[in-house]
C-alpha cells in the first residue's frame, strides 16, 4: 500500500516589497490603498517605526496596519520590518527618503559639508601608495579596460576620458548595442580592469568579477562605502557617498579619479607629457577647440 506523501509547503515568497504593495494595490480597501501609496513613496519608513507609529503617518488605523501587512504575504509586522530592512541595503533612494520633512538640513552648506566629510572619510582609507600602484599599474598594462553600468557609466566614461590624456590604450566597455562577453574573451593577464559599482549595483556583479580574476587581470573595483570588502580584487576602494538629501553625493568619486589620473601623468614623465603635447598639437591642427 502506497504511503501518502506530506503535502509540500509552500515556497516561501521572494518577491521585493514594493512588487508586493504594488501587486495588491487594485484589490485593497480604500483605506489600505492609502497605506499603500504612502509605502510606494515612502516605503523605508516601515523599517524605521512601530506599526502605531506608521499609522499615524499615513492616517490609518492600526487595524489597517495589520491587515495590509498580512495582504502582502507577511506573517507579522516584524517581518515585513526585517524585509525591508534587508532591502534597504541595497541602496534604493525610496528606502532612504524619510516621509516627514525637517529632519534633515538640505541646504547648501549642509551639501558642501556633507562633500567635504565625504572627501575626508574616502581618503583617509586610501592610501597615497595604492594610488600610486594603480596609475602605475594603467601605465604598464598592455590595456585599461574600465566597466560601469547605469551611475556607474558616467565615472567610468569620465576615467577613461581623464586617462586617454596620458595612456594610449584605455577603454570603456561594453559600447552601445554590445555585449560585455565580446570583450571579456580579449582581457589578460597583463591587462587592467577598473569596475565602478556605486549603489544600486547591477545583478550578476559578483559573476562579473569573478571571471575577471579568472582571466588574471589586475582589478581595481571602486564602490560605494555599502558594498562589502572585496579581497580577492587587487585594489577595493570605497567611496563615501552619503547626502543630506534624496540622492547620493558623489565628490569623492569624482576626486578619486582625478587622483589616479593625476598620479599617472606624474609617473608617466616625459612620455606623458609628449603624448599631452602631441594631443595639443592635434588639436590645434584640425581647429576643433575654441580658444577662449
Amino acid at each position: 500500500m502506497a504511503v501518502p506523501r506530506e503535502p509540500k509547503a509552500p515556497a516561501p515568497d521572494s518577491r521585493p516589497f514594493l512588487k508586493r504593495v504594488r501587486t495588491e494595490m487594485h484589490r485593497l480597501h480604500p483605506t489600505e490603498r492609502r497605506l499603500a501609496e504612502f509605502l510606494s513613496d515612502f516605503p523605508g519608513e516601515l523599517a524605521s517605526y512601530t506599526a502605531s507609529e506608521l499609522a499615524r503617518l499615513a492616517n490609518v488605523s492600526n487595524a489597517t496596519v495589520t491587515r495590509f501587512i498580512k495582504r502582502l504575504g507577511y506573517t507579522n509586522y516584524d517581518e515585513a520590518r526585517r524585509h525591508v530592512r534587508a532591502e534597504k541595503r541595497t541602496g534604493s533612494r525610496l528606502f532612504l527618503s524619510p516621509a516627514e520633512a525637517g529632519g534633515a538640513d538640505t541646504s547648501v552648506a549642509a551639501h558642501v559639508a556633507q562633500g567635504q566629510d565625504n572627501l575626508s572619510r574616502t581618503f583617509s582609507r586610501i592610501p597615497d601608495s595604492e594610488i600610486d600602484a594603480v596609475a602605475r599599474t594603467m601605465l604598464a598594462a598592455r590595456k585599461t579596460w574600465v566597466i560601469g553600468f547605469r551611475t556607474s557609466h558616467a565615472f567610468a566614461a569620465y576615467l577613461q576620458w581623464q586617462a586617454t590624456q596620458v595612456v594610449e590604450s584605455v577603454t570603456v566597455i561594453p559600447g552601445g548595442g554590445e555585449t560585455l562577453g565580446e570583450h571579456l574573451v580579449s582581457i589578460g593577464a597583463q591587462d587592467l580592469v577598473i569596475v565602478f559599482a556605486l549603489r544600486r549595483r547591477v545583478a550578476r556583479t559578483a559573476e562579473l568579477l569573478a571571471r575577471i580574476r579568472k582571466s588574471g587581470a589586475k582589478l581595481l573595483y571602486v564602490t560605494d562605502e555599502g558594498a562589502p570588502k572585496n579581497r580577492a580584487a587587487q585594489w577595493h576602494f570605497r567611496c563615501e557617498t552619503q547626502a543630506p538629501g534624496p540622492l547620493f553625493n558623489h565628490v569623492a568619486v569624482m576626486a578619486l579619479c582625478h587622483m589616479i589620473v593625476t598620479a599617472a601623468i606624474e609617473h608617466a614623465g616625459r612620455a606623458g607629457r609628449k603624448r599631452l603635447t602631441a594631443i595639443e598639437v592635434a588639436n590645434d591642427a584640425l581647429d576643433e577647440l575654441a580658444t577662449e
